[in-house]
């Protein structure tokens, strides 16, 4: 018999993590969502094998239940789920950006004997929902899990070999310590990119060629901060007490720059930036981080009528996804611009190839 997965919250996340398990075991995935479209899409879809009738009621049959909904919902699952008669040996485990609170609250399960392990996988896309679940979206992403320090290491062993299908590289770490990394490399460069954002848009209020000018780089060294405003609220309340002492120390840093402007020695205002150049330059560059990758391609397009039209044809017949498509520049009767977007470097560097064979020139940076 076939085991069961339940899988409560059937969007992109949810949806790639069991097309991941198909691909490795046999298993019957269950899926539950407070929009039951999301479960009919997924269904159709054969994402899932089956559409759950209630939580309650599936939770108690299933071998492994992820929590793939917003952190401030998985506190309310986890709450639902220890009222619960669940399958002994089964695992429990969440999406979650965040994980000391949740770790907390999932207490409550392990004091009736039932395993729950935090899981955050550190991918995603510019896509949402169902439609857009994919097997291989964590594949060389890391995957973070944070067993209470009572979890025995078999259970872990166990929860890896449900995920292998992700293909992620998994790393476990302590709650609080995960909190504190996604806190500097994620959390706070979204408040910073939303700041920045509201800074240029009360400017934009009495100039309107600051909008004008912002619809180029700085639209995309901000991209982040058209995330969704429900998910960040959450997270930014889940993760309050890194973020405060983060927010502390960026002031400090603000305050530093602050200086080397007032002073405006040469010297020193080039070694901060070299010093910034030289740290970012030596960032991986094909590993997932905590931020979604932006996988752009620049195409040189002459401007006349049907090339955009030509280019999406190309990719359609390699069933090939675009994310997003922008003219950079374009000017009659002389070579334009196009950056795609893409959700993934692979997808990228076939747009590449099939493009430079049809005679566009193509290149991964400008």
């Amino acid at each position: 018999m076939d085991r069961r997965v339940l899988i409560a919250g059937v969007g992109l996340i949810g949806g790639s993590i069991a097309l991941a398990i198909k691909k490795e075991h046999q298993a019957h995935i269950v899926g539950f969502d407070l929009n039951e479209e999301n479960c009919k899409l997924a269904a159709k879809m054969h994402i899932i094998d089956e559409i759950a009738s209630s939580l309650e009621k599936e939770a108690v049959l299933s071998d492994l239940i992820i929590l793939a909904c917003p952190v401030e919902e998985v506190g309310h699952m986890i709450g639902r789920l220890s009222e619960l008669p669940l399958k002994q040996g089964a695992i429990v485990t969440d999406v979650g950006s965040t994980k000391e609170k949740i770790m907390e609250k999932a207490e409550i399960l392990s004091e009736k004997g039932v395993t729950f392990i935090g899981g955050h996988p550190m991918a995603g896309s510019h896509k949402t929902g169902a439609g857009s679940a994919r097997g291989h979206l964590f594949e060389n992403a890391f995957y973070v899990l944070t067993p209470s320090s009572q979890t025995e290491e078999n259970k872990i062993a166990e929860l890896k070999s449900w995920l292998k299908g992700t293909k992620a590289h998994f790393v476990v770490m302590d709650p609080k310590e995960h909190d504190q990394v996604t806190g500097v490399v994620s959390h706070l460069p979204h408040l910073i990119a939303s700041s920045l954002v509201r800074q240029v848009e009360s400017h934009a209020q009495t100039n309107d060629r600051v909008r004008w000018l912002a619809a180029g780089g700085f639209r995309d060294i901000t991209r982040i901060a058209s995330s969704s405003p429900e998910m960040w609220r959450d997270i930014i309340i889940q993760n309050k007490s890194s973020l405060i002492a983060l927010l502390d120390e960026w002031i400090d840093e603000m305050d530093f720059v602050k200086s080397l402007v007032k002073k405006g020695d040469r010297e020193q205002i080039y070694h901060y930036f070299s010093g910034a150049k030289k740290f970012r330059d030596s960032l991986p560059v094909r590993a997932k981080g905590a931020i979604d990758a932006f996988y752009d391609l620049f195409v040189d397009v002459l401007d006349k009528p049907g090339v955009i039209s030509h280019v999406t044809t190309i990719l359609a017949k390699e069933q090939i996804s675009l994310t997003n498509i922008r003219i950079i520049e374009a000017r009659e009767d002389v070579f334009g611009v196009l950056r795609l977007s893409f959700q993934t470097d692979e997808d990228r560097h076939r747009a590449k190839a099939c493009l430079e064979r049809d005679g566009f020139e193509t290149y991964l940076n400008m």
